[in-house]
């Protein structure tokens, strides 16, 4: 088995570790025996979308959002909707998260074009949300299950009628610090403000990835044979720390929801 991953606009949109979710990614399917090619594609380079297994795209701040987003919603915008239609897994994080929304207003007035996939859109603010981030989710099959992450963004990000939150808020501030959801979902692409890197601390939603990507190359009781379990220890250690670094922030202060 092979996987194909397409990590879009590697150079400018990579904050706070995003970059660690596309190793992530590599190495729990390389564990298993699965092949994976990376392919970095920038600016101004045609994209087949059709060819890859799983797409990334990272945060970035608003002058690297803005270099990018007339080519992301011009240039790749078409390909990467069909694409997502047909079930392709797709991963963004804070800026690219944004730019999948319908629009990104800056603080300046600037309005940067959105590929659309979201109903939703995002206005910059003040002050920035910042902090540990524990979300529950029940975007997997087994049942709800927390994530965790850091959140660094000025933006607000609203979430329009046709849109589905990847998570409430227990701990942390979420979209917009206002209506107490997290990041959207649709079909297998999932946008987040969670940096850290994200999916080092978060194994089941990277399966959840790879799981999705499998099942639509080669079936999903192949997928399923293929991801064989793995000791997360490590990983859910981590997870748990993230978690609790959370609590105590949220004790000392910061934003803290109920559910």
């Amino acid at each position: 088995m092979e996987v194909r991953i397409c990590y879009l606009y590697p150079e400018m949109m990579s904050l706070y570790g995003d970059r660690g979710n596309v190793l992530a990614l590599v190495r729990r399917a390389e564990w298993r025996g699965i092949a994976v090619v990376v392919e970095e594609v920038g600016v101004g380079e045609a994209t087949d979308f059709s060819r890859y297994d799983i797409a990334f795209v990272g945060g970035g701040q608003d002058r690297e959002q803005a270099l990018i987003a007339e080519d992301f919603a011009r240039r790749k915008r078409e390909d990467l909707l069909a694409a997502v239609e047909e079930g392709l897994p797709l991963l963004a994080v804070c800026g690219g998260y944004q730019l999948l929304g319908r629009f990104y207003r800056t603080a300046d007035g600037q309005e940067l074009p959105g590929v659309g996939l979201f109903d939703a859109w995002t206005v910059a603010g003040a002050p920035r949300l910042i902090g540990n981030v524990v979300v529950e989710s029940d975007l997997f099959p087994e049942g709800p299950r927390t994530i965790v992450g850091f959140e660094n963004h000025a933006g607000r990000t609203y979430l329009g009628a046709g849109a589905k939150p990847l998570g409430r808020v227990v701990v942390g501030h979420g979209n917009n610090g206002e209506d107490g959801w997290e990041g959207a979902v649709y079909k297998n692409a999932v946008g987040t403000y969670l940096h850290g890197p994200l999916l080092p601390k978060n194994p089941a939603l990277a399966d959840w990835l790879l799981r999705a990507a499998l099942a639509r190359r080669y079936g999903r009781e192949d997928a399923e044979a293929a991801l064989a379990r793995l000791d997360d220890a490590i990983e859910e250690e981590a997870h748990r720390a993230a978690i609790r670094r959370a609590q105590e922030t949220a004790a000392n202060g910061a934003v803290r929801r109920s559910v």
